[in-house]
């Protein structure tokens, strides 16, 4: 007899799920049997999922920069769909710009995203997780967090900053019984990622071969396993690391990247 799906029951909210990998990460777990409130600021884009996934999924329009929004969200979601019991942080943005170059407002812009985004859900999250005993909080960062990338230091420090923070949360909250844990994405078919392709002087198809292939005159190397992930990889990851299947895992970071960064 089938035990059914393994997070049937489950609320988990999902930032950033409008497209890519948020929009893969909210369709893995409610194809595990989980309620996802998707939410992102392109509010017509999870409301596009939510109709793809009608019962399963319910849309909402969420700015992660505003603390007092992603409170309020949570509250109300609390009160009309039942406990948290999942918050996956996928919301992100990339600036991409020389240090030397880098604009003062890129950098806060990136941070305000990418790193105090994760602060006010994941925070939010855990005050009602830890009253009741239970959770998993996961935050998607980034590859480059772990290894520098020429033109890509803001991206990359505020992912760093955001993969211990949910570490440093982590030990705070494990003692009731919440988990937090990180994945840590390479090159993936995202639009980010297509928008980079297409800076290749000879187009995106062969700035997709660079990034596989790797670039010694930017300190990269390429990808071992030969392929861009998708989407739904790094959606399996996040749907294991919620899961029963991981109930003493946190405190992880979880490279999703074809070996591109030789673990270093």
């Amino acid at each position: 007899m089938s035990a059914g799906p393994e997070l049937a029951g489950r609320l988990a909210l999902v930032t950033g799920a409008a497209r890519g990998i948020g929009a893969a990460v909210a369709e893995a777990l409610a194809g595990q049997g989980a309620r996802v409130l998707a939410t992102d600021v392109h509010a017509e884009g999870v409301a596009e999922l939510a109709a793809r996934h009608e019962g399963r999924v319910t849309s909402r329009a969420l700015d992660v920069t505003d603390a007092d929004a992603v409170e309020e969200l949570v509250a109300e979601a609390e009160e009309s769909l039942g406990p948290l019991d999942i918050a996956v942080n996928v919301a992100g943005v990339l600036r991409g710009a020389a240090v030397v170059d880098l604009d003062d407002a890129d950098w806060a812009a990136v941070f305000a995203v990418n790193t105090n985004g994760v602060l006010h859900v994941s925070r939010a999250a855990a005050r009602r997780m830890t009253v009741r005993g239970r959770g998993s909080i996961v935050t998607v960062a980034s590859n480059a967090a772990g290894v520098p990338r020429a033109g890509m230091a803001a991206y990359a420090a505020s992912k760093a900053a955001a993969v211990m923070f949910t570490k440093c949360l982590g030990l705070e909250v494990a003692p009731y019984g919440v988990r937090c844990n990180t994945v840590s994405p390479g090159s993936t078919a995202t639009d980010m990622q297509v928008a980079l392709w297409e800076r290749s002087p000879d187009g995106a198809e062969s700035g997709r071969r660079a990034v596989i292939e790797g670039d010694l005159a930017s300190y990269r190397t390429g990808i071992p396993l030969g392929r861009i992930a998708e989407p739904s990889d790094i959606a399996d990851a996040v749907a294991f690391l919620v899961s029963d299947r991981a109930r003493h895992i946190t405190l992880h970071d979880l490279y999703v990247d074809g070996g591109a960064t030789l673990r270093a």
